[in-house]
């Protein structure tokens, strides 16, 4: 079509359409959906553009299979509809892709990578463009590996396309003879994403991104070609992680919900999540095999739905993680405390316990207030609990806040992810500068001595060791060092507020802020049994942080003496 003609159908879209949206990427009923078996994936905008790719892609071949079928006899409906929304999504009268970025959320086994060899060969088959570059961006060399070598074989399998493509494999890089156009595969582990411009990008194992603490920075690198590009767009393909969402991984996860939920509108992003209900996932109804097919679509095909079964026999009684992790990539259930089976006891608990509190709240419903301190290294957090006793029913009240010095997020990149999103959930402060974390720390006790809830003697308690700052700065806001503030001794002598605290949660008597910080606290703590006694140290568990944990043990170490109420605070009397 010449291009007046392509400018003025353009019009004519445009002016019928004005003022309301062409298309929706929403799918607010898809619980429903799955359940019934039903496509979650909204037909394709273009149906003769989502033909014409499809009738590519149907003809490859999966070379790992018997026989080496074409996707065409061997791939379920799904994975048809998921393409036609990709490549459906391409004007050709404009030249612009109207759906730029494509999320996959899928469990293992589902053939994910396959298939996305599969559209990246499909895409370059299909590009217009001369010496464009497509690019699949992998986190490690072996994920790299597991999306080239099917692209290769395809090629390799049919007599057509090994003559129109040149395939290099020391580099994964497949081009066309005729375009010079390529598809390549790069490894952010091991090759440089720099001064990429790729007009379409495929990201594989989304999930493993999130542990990256320059992935956000990588993406950019990745994806900045298509600016100059309009037919350009952006999928990412991801499982489950096996550790609670962190990172790029989450935000991007919880973006994805919320547009398929239609909380917000995004038509140029979509979203194929294939995850259990949440009512299932509170029933558990993910247990029984005959609800296996809910985040595998694929049963019966690349997923055995007796293996799974028998798998999940093998696992669901180990307690060392491994029956999360296997919930998490098979199943799509996101991990929260991984409980293993040296895991401190008041894990099991800390979920239930968990209510909506901010330090305003605690000292509002309560008679008197302790705090507990531990930590401050510049390769540690430094950590802070309050415990409060509420006043109408003397249960326990427990807040929390960290403070991280920025170096920790070069000096542990394998955690800095994670702490940023504490960070931008607000419960962990990243300071510039020693001093200004046992600063806000003093402020926050200050907060409470002035609401006249602090005990009139043993209100502080830290650990023994590393207090120096805590105390000068302390001494500095006229609190008394030798009345106001308790060295805690740890290891074993800890034994005692450990096991209290554990008792207290298991009751239902100590209630903690919810965060995201804690329950990754809890999780990271590992006991340790000596004789009649238990311990909780930072050797025990590594370089992951539980500083925040043992602040709350220093703290209930002090609630435990049983302080007397300090009456009405001045805010009630005002």
């Amino acid at each position: 079509m010449a291009t007046k003609e392509r400018a003025k159908a353009a019009a004519r879209r445009s002016k019928k359409h004005a003022g309301r949206p062409l298309w929706t990427t929403a799918c607010p009923d898809w619980a429903d959906r799955l359940r019934k078996r039903q496509s979650i994936i909204p037909p394709p905008i273009y149906k003769d553009q989502a033909a014409q790719a499809l009738a590519i892609f149907k003809e490859l071949r999966v070379v790992d299979l018997p026989g080496k079928p074409t996707f065409g006899e061997c791939s379920e409906q799904w994975v048809f509809d998921f393409v036609a929304a990709i490549f459906g999504a391409y004007d050709a009268d404009t030249g612009k892709q109207l759906i730029r970025e494509f999320y996959l959320l899928i469990s293992k086994k589902n053939t994910k990578s396959t298939i996305a060899a599969g559209i990246m060969l499909t895409a370059v088959i299909l590009c217009w463009r001369e010496e464009e570059e497509h690019l699949i961006l992998a986190p490690t060399k072996e994920v790299a590996d597991n999306s080239f070598k099917p692209a290769a074989g395809m090629i390799r399998a049919d007599e057509e396309l090994a003559a129109l493509f040149h395939v290099q494999d020391h580099v994964r890089t497949i081009t066309h003879r005729v375009t010079r156009a390529s598809l390549k595969v790069v490894a952010a582990d091991t090759d440089t994403v720099s001064g990429k411009k790729s007009g379409r990008v495929l990201v594989d194992e989304h999930w493993l991104f999130g542990k990256q603490s320059k992935a956000e920075a990588m993406f950019m690198e990745a994806t900045g070609g298509q600016v100059s590009r309009d037919e350009g767009w952006v999928i990412y393909l991801t499982t489950q992680s096996d550790e609670p969402p962190a990172g790029v991984f989450k935000d991007k996860l919880n973006y994805y919900r919320d547009v398929r939920d239609g909380k917000i509108v995004d038509p140029k992003s979509l979203g194929v999540l294939y995850e259990f209900p949440p009512d299932m996932i509170e029933s558990k109804a993910y247990m029984d095999p005959a609800n296996f097919y809910i985040t595998n679509p694929n049963m019966g095909r690349s997923v055995s739905a007796e293996w799974l079964e028998d798998q999940l026999e093998k696992v669901r009684h180990k307690a060392d993680g491994t029956f999360q992790q296997f919930l998490a990539k098979h199943l799509n259930i996101e991990i929260g405390l991984s409980l293993r089976s040296d895991r401190w006891a008041g894990a099991d608990f800390w979920k239930e316990a968990e209510i909506a509190l901010s330090l305003d709240d605690l000292i509002r419903r309560c008679e008197v207030v302790v705090a507990g301190g531990d930590g401050g290294g510049l390769d540690d957090l430094l950590g802070q609990a309050f415990v409060g006793r509420e006043r109408e029913t003397g249960k326990w009240l427990a807040w929390f806040h960290a403070w991280a010095h920025r170096i920790v997020l070069e000096r542990r990149k394998e955690i800095a992810p994670r702490l940023l999103d504490f960070q931008r959930e607000g419960c962990l402060t990243i300071v510039d500068r020693p001093g200004q974390d046992v600063e806000e720390f003093a402020d926050n006790i200050c907060a409470v001595r002035d609401a006249g809830l602090l005990p009139e003697e043993r209100g502080i308690g830290v650990d023994a060791a590393g207090i120096g700052d805590i105390v000068d700065v302390l001494a500095a806001r006229d609190f008394d060092i030798e009345k106001d503030i308790v060295a805690i001794s740890q290891g074993w002598r800890l034994t005692g507020a450990i096991k209290t605290t554990e008792r207290k949660l298991a009751g239902g008597e100590l209630l903690v802020a919810k965060s995201g910080l804690m329950p990754w606290c809890v999780s990271n703590a590992r006991i340790e049994q000596q004789k009649n006694a238990v311990s909780i140290n930072k050797q025990i568990s590594g370089t992951a942080k539980i500083d925040p944990l043992m602040a709350l043990f220093d703290a209930v170490s002090l609630m435990a003496l049983n302080p007397a109420a300090c009456g009405r605070s001045f805010w009630e009397t005002a």
